[in-house]
């Protein structure tokens, strides 16, 4: 990890954490939930050996400002954009897990030429039709605690370690992450103010769908595009994205829990 630089960039009115490594084409990568930018640790030093690796913290997560609004996925590509410009980069694969996926989505459908390649993987794209088998009888239940404003940080402070290790175990199938990548997780989440920031994500939910709608309505993604599917989303996410793509293949990735960064990296390399 001692090639990886940490900056702190100005975007969209935020300060954001931003891990930088490698020199080349510039790779894009967008983490989620409970996640930060070390979510993608075991596949930026393969990814660095050829190309300029930017892995920024969401906003209000990790090391980027606890910002009070601007938590839906117009606003995240913004920010996602805006890294880009503060970096000098002019266009860039772009890659996003869970909640960096719809951002990246939007971004690659807004300016398409600032996303060479777009990767998808593990997320649903607002209520786009496609996903109703994984959808089928509501969406998770941590999606409701998560959304109900103020409920989810007062329930759970003081107890943000065991609550981050259940999504953690869950999305490696029970495999884990490595200690001090956990550590790193149930700091960057602990507190009230990191909590609510966190679940921020959640509450700005039906704003993105919307977005995302009015999206597809008036345009067609472009893009080169990957969705990469494991456990539990499966390739829910490509047929989310099949009537609207130009250029899509899609992969599943057999005995990967949803955290397919860490859980299986090779796998992912292969694809990326």
């Amino acid at each position: 990890m001692s090639d990886i630089t940490l900056r702190t960039v100005a975007t969209n009115g935020i300060e954001a954490n931003v891990a930088i490594a490698g020199h080349g084409p510039a790779v894009l990568l967008l983490h989620g939930f409970p996640h930060t930018w070390r979510v993608w640790s075991e596949v930026i030093p393969h990814l660095a050996a050829r190309h300029r690796v930017i892995a920024p913290d969401l906003r209000g997560l990790g090391g980027t400002t606890r910002a009070e609004t601007g938590y839906d996925a117009a606003n995240l590509a913004l920010d996602a954009e805006g890294v880009l410009d503060a970096l000098g980069e002019p266009s860039a694969t772009v890659v996003g897990i869970d909640a960096g996926a719809p951002p990246a989505f939007l971004l690659a459908m807004r300016r398409p030429e600032r996303v060479r390649r777009l990767v998808l993987m593990e997320a649903v794209l607002g209520d786009l039709p496609g996903a109703e088998d994984f959808t089928a009888g509501g969406q998770r239940w941590w999606f409701g605690f998560h959304a109900v404003p103020g409920l989810a940080e007062t329930v759970l402070l003081g107890n943000e370690a065991p609550y981050v290790d259940w999504f953690l175990d869950g999305g490696t199938l029970g495999r884990g992450v490595p200690p001090e990548i956990r550590d790193a997780f149930v700091a960057a989440y602990t507190g009230r103010d990191s909590l609510r920031c966190a679940f921020s994500h959640y509450r700005a939910m039906p704003t993105s769908a919307r977005q995302i709608r009015e999206a597809v309505a008036s345009a067609r993604l472009t893009v080169p595009t990957t969705a990469i599917g494991a456990y539990p989303v499966g390739d829910a996410l490509e047929r989310q994205l099949r009537p609207h793509a130009d250029d899509l293949t899609g992969h599943l990735i057999e005995d990967c829990g949803h955290i397919v960064p860490l859980d299986r990296p090779r796998a992912l390399l292969d694809h990326l």
